[in-house]
């Protein structure tokens, strides 16, 4: 331990000792200074941005050294400087406005620029091209402080998800092109229907915390900003094939026609997936494509964009039962890979399973946004956005009884009643989710002004049809047994102000109000199918503030305080909808951050102090629904505090060695567990436990994961990358047998890109994932049930894949 302190300090030491200074001063067109221009140095970690007075100043060593200057707006400029002493000034430097208005003016008012005091993580297209071979975006953000990806399938593929700082999925705000992507009913994102969606994207940024007013869902943990089809300025076509383990395939066709001389242009995705899953019935069976029509000149952008994805998933929700998955006498491969779903068995005792045990859903978003320059330094951004959704699942149920399907017993003749038998049921959905945004961006000469604001409407439709039932005549095929709907009215607006107080010393003020109505009409599937009659009214005000101080062009603080309340889901209205009582109550945080930056030619280190303090957190119980929803209830107080660490060296020009690591603490206050029990007669009633102090479920105390990268030959790299997440509980009582062990996985990676005549690039990704063979699992579930005062336990696992390989050809023209 002491000698890797030592060669740190030493690294951080000499990066500065033998770095020179390069100064200047950034104007535009009419000789204005230019204020936030990014200062890059090439093949190093130095950077910097330029004041309000336009200057910047970047370390930068002695020899050959390329500097690029990028600034929304304008045109990429690059000078290449042959340094030979100690401070080089290059006076006046002139950036050219770009001949057309750049896609980046689309997200400029949902994002955090580069004097914003947020922690959050940017990746290019460029980024994501290495590492988008098979699995879906989840995956790819797992080398992100503090994300944890999951699996149901147990390959990354299909039905996954990921959280952030120990926050579920429905608490990431996620936006495409500026407009919400979360359901607003369930406030989650379904990657699945979406899928390849990155293949489209061009940049995003991943904010920790708060972050800064959006739109649509809150922002409780996370927000993720995704921008799709940058401009291309030439012509372009993109075939891409891959595949591996679990009879994997992956195809994909990019074209576009690049920027036409009438300021048109045109680009098109069409994506197929198809995966057996490392589970039984694991399967995807997804299509998707992406068409965008976009114009534009030196001052207006006009972009329509159509997102479509068709999926077909098996049903993985329901994991591994613990007494299967830890049972020995079984074949270890029988275990890890046991899938109940759709499980049922012949009149002669066979076991058979039901092909069609699977989520279906289809989705296709419009969106149509214009962007207008309305005099120097201000631009007005407009959005319009459409989504139609309509799905279902179907499953099979084992001897069942037939009041799960709001029907009598049946009388099959005057000697046999039939309370009890299997049946086939599809839970159905269909939604128009509609709404407009707006922004109005103003550039001072000390800072941004920005206002924005959003008006949407979600309206869902949930209903069940019985298909078949054995041994019982329906009166009609489809019949339906339940229905309810949900209306829910989502308006925000915004205002923020991120300024120059003085010299390299920044403020930021944000403040955002947000109205949702929400009426639930309609039966439930509860087991009671009890009414969700309710209407909820929610107003919040959700204010943020903080400074950026840059205090060298190697050394930054920052500091910030964000509050956000956030309604609770459809979902945990429907399970209390039989207890009144246990309405859902909303939740509001309180997230402090304190940040620090270092950046020399070979090295760079960020560690970012966070606690978020929660009232009334909805927190997930550990057991799930009967559609696969995280149950939750809330807790009046409980909190995360942690430190995340980021750090990156370049020991020699070859290889670049990068690591993050989260530690932190997730709890609740004087917990109290409640659960149902039952006397010598069967009579029930409710008994509460003060646990006091306990962990938040799902939220491990260490995060960390690292790439070690070896390029010996240009565009050619191996990789070794590395995951380790910490033992976490899977419900909130601390509970040793409801806690998931700790697991560290290893990857290996080379991807080579070939340049040639014929084919612009070629470029060649080659995976092995879990080289180790590690058997772990990434995610459970758990939950105890009660009778005469013995605790009863169940727990459901979902196991990983052991050693895997994936592989890809992607030909650029």
């Amino acid at each position: 331990m002491k000698h890797i302190i030592f060669l740190t300090v030493l690294v951080v030491f000499s990066a500065n000792l033998f770095a020179q200074t390069v100064n200047g001063i950034i104007i535009d067109e009419n000789k204005t200074p230019l204020m936030g221009v990014n200062v890059s140095v090439k093949e190093s970690f130095f950077g910097a941005t330029s004041n309000a007075k336009g200057e910047f100043s970047v370390k930068a060593k002695k020899g050959k050294t390329i500097l690029e200057f990028s600034y929304l707006g304008y045109e990429i400029l690059t000078k290449e400087l042959e340094i030979s002493e100690n401070s080089v000034n290059l006076g006046e430097i002139q950036l050219v406005p770009t001949a057309y208005m750049a896609d980046e003016v689309i997200v400029r008012a949902t994002r955090s620029n580069e004097f914003s005091p947020l922690t959050n993580t940017n990746l290019s297209a460029k980024d994501l091209q290495t590492k988008n071979v098979a699995q879906d975006i989840t995956y790819m953000l797992e080398l992100t402080p503090s994300v944890v990806a999951t699996s149901e399938a147990g390959t990354g593929i299909g039905a996954t998800a990921f959280r952030v700082r120990g926050s579920d999925p429905t608490r990431i705000n996620v936006t495409i092109n500026g407009m919400p992507l979360n359901d607003p009913e369930s406030q989650a994102v379904f990657w699945n229907n979406t899928t390849d969606l990155v293949s489209s994207v061009s940049s995003l940024q991943l904010t920790r915390g708060v972050g800064t007013s959006t739109n649509g869902s809150a922002a409780f943990g996370a927000s993720l900003n995704l921008l799709t089809n940058s401009v291309s300025t030439n012509p372009y076509a993109e075939i891409a094939f891959s595949g591996g383990s679990f009879k994997t395939f992956k195809e994909h066709i990019l074209a576009g026609t690049g920027l036409m001389k009438n300021g048109f242009s045109f680009d098109v995705r069409l994506s197929k997936l198809n995966s057996d899953g490392f589970v039984r019935n694991g399967f995807s069976d997804h299509k998707s494509f992406n068409i965008n029509a976009t114009w534009r000149n030196e001052k207006s952008l006009v972009r329509a964009n159509i997102i479509h994805g068709n999926q077909k998933t098996g049903i993985t929700w329901n994991g591994v039962d613990g007494e299967i998955l830890f049972n020995e006498n079984l074949p270890e491969k029988y275990r890890r890979t046991y899938n109940e779903a759709g499980m049922y068995f012949a009149d002669n005792g066979d076991t058979l399973y039901y092909r069609d045990n699977s989520d279906n859903y289809k989705q296709t978003i419009y969106q149509l946004s214009y962007s207008q320059n309305l005099a120097k330094n201000l631009d007005l951004n407009l959005g319009l956005y459409y989504t139609r959704g309509d799905g279902y699942y179907e499953d099979y149920k084992v001897n069942r009884k037939l009041s799960e399907l709001n029907l009598p017993n049946f009388v099959l003749n005057d000697s046999v009643t039939i309370k009890k038998t299997d049946f086939i049921r599809r839970k159905i959905m269909a939604n128009d989710f509609y709404g407009g945004n707006f922004s109005l961006n103003y550039k001072t000469k000390i800072g941004d002004v920005v206002f924005g604001g959003n008006i949407c409407r979600y309206d869902g439709y949930h209903f069940g049809e019985i298909q078949w039932i054995k041994n019982v005549p329906l009166t009609s095929f489809d019949q339906e047994y339940y229905r309810n709907k949900g209306i829910k009215d989502d308006a925000s607006a915004f205002a923020k102000l991120n300024f120059e107080i003085f010299k390299d010393f920044y403020g930021y003020a944000d403040i955002q109000y947000r109205h949702i109505n929400y009426k639930l009409r309609g039966k439930t599937d509860n087991k009671d199918f009890s009414n969700l009659d309710e209407t909820h009214t929610y107003n919040f005000i959700n204010p943020k503030v903080g400074f950026f101080y840059n205090i060298t062009n190697s050394h930054q603080i920052y500091t910030s305080f964000a509050m956000s309340n956030r309604e609770p889901t459809r979902s945990d209205f429907k399970e209390a909808a039989s207890s009144p009582d246990k309405t859902p109550k909303p939740e509001t945080l309180l997230d402090y951050e304190l940040g620090y930056n270092f950046k020399s030619s070979n090295f760079s280190a960020t560690a970012n102090v966070y606690f978020m303090d929660y009232f009334d957190q909805l927190i997930p119980t550990g057991e799930r629904s009967n559609a696969g929803y995280d149950i939750m209830t809330n807790v009046e107080r409980s909190y995360r505090a942690g430190i995340e660490l980021m750090a990156a060296v370049k020991p020699i020009k070859q290889l670049t060695i990068s690591a993050n690591g989260t530690f932190s603490k997730n709890k609740i206050n004087n917990f109290v567990f409640t659960y149902v029990d039952y006397d010598d007669d069967w009579n029930e009633f409710e008994v509460s436990k003060k646990l006091g102090k306990t962990d938040i479920a799902y939220s491990p105390e260490i995060v960390a994961s690292g790439i070690v990268k070896y390029e010996p030959i240009k565009n050619l790299n191996f990789s070794i990358i590395s995951k380790y997440v910490g033992s976490q509980y899977f419900d909130n009582t601390s509970s040793e047998n409801r806690k998931l062990p700790h697991y560290w996985v290893n990857n290996f990676q080379i991807d080579y890109i070939l340049y040639t005549k014929i084919v612009k690039e070629i470029q060649f990704v080659f995976q092995v994932n879990n080289f180790a063979n590690v058997k772990y699992c990434n995610n459970a579930l758990g939950g105890v049930w009660y009778e005469q005062g013995k605790e009863n336990l169940w727990t459901a696992y979902f196991p990983q894949a052991g050693i895997n390989f994936f592989g890809g050809v992607v030909l650029r023209f």
